[in-house]
């Protein structure tokens, strides 16, 4: 039987690492970006280049036996290519607290989050055209990664970067989920969480009834089991923004 003081020790749930803490006599820690259920992510710069990094730090507890963290990292490996997807560079391993803590070093995204995005625009929301064009950019990018049998499972308003604007938008995802396998429910819960962040970056249902048709059949009213009937892959859904008539 495990001592409780050492599986008290292992169990934290906030770094809260200053402003020029170093991580791995490599980095630097810059600033927090913001932190989650696996653990917490910092802005970080090489020591040597000054080039600037993402570091996620997983709390010992969501990472048992490193599982967590390995499988994170082969996702992202794995879908590399995937343009809408940061760059995985390499593992650190540190100690804090006399405990050892996991470290994953990716790229730097400049950009705001789109729930940040959002609060610059009257209401808090886009209008149908240009929410649409986001739509489409996230769907595209989306299909990338169904495209390697692969998901994200966590999109929503807080998970997505908005780097640049314009008649489309340049994005980027972070926090992929990596349940054990890839499932077509999987794949089919992207889709309706991306018709969510669709429908919220809308306004919501304050503003749903005054929305074109268009929208609304996309949206379905957030009905899982119609939209899956509509849009059963991504493709489709690409598709469909592709040559809807507006």
């Amino acid at each position: 039987m495990k001592n409780p003081k050492t599986q008290q020790g292992r169990h934290i749930t906030d770094f809260d690492l200053p402003p020029g803490y170093e991580l791995a006599g490599k980095y630097q820690i810059i600033s927090k970006l913001g932190s989650g259920w696996e653990g917490e992510v910092y802005k970080i710069r090489e020591m040597r280049t000054g080039i600037d990094r993402a570091a996620k730090l997983f709390f010992p507890q969501r990472n048992i036996g490193n599982r967590t963290a390995k499988r994170y990292a082969k996702k992202l490996h794995k879908l590399r290519h995937c343009s809408i997807l940061i760059q995985y560079h390499t593992e650190e391993l540190i100690r804090y607290r006399k405990v050892p803590v996991t470290v994953l070093v990716s790229e730097y995204v400049e950009g705001e989050l789109l729930s940040d995005f959002l609060k610059r625009h009257p209401g808090h929301r886009l209008q149908p055209f240009e929410a649409l064009h986001l739509l489409h950019s996230l769907t595209k990018g989306m299909e990338e990664i169904h495209l390697h049998n692969e998901y994200h499972g966590d999109l929503h308003l807080d998970n997505i970067i908005v780097r640049r604007f314009g008649l489309a938008f340049d994005l980027k995802l972070i926090d992929l989920f990596h349940w054990e396998g890839s499932k077509s429910e999987n794949r089919q819960t992207d889709i309706c969480f991306l018709i969510r962040v669709f429908y919220d970056t809308l306004g919501g249902a304050r503003h749903y009834q005054r929305h074109p048709e268009a929208v609304k059949y996309i949206c379905s009213g957030l009905k899982q089991s119609i939209i899956l009937k509509k849009f059963r892959t991504m493709t489709q859904l690409r598709k469909h923004l592709e040559t809807m008539e507006w």
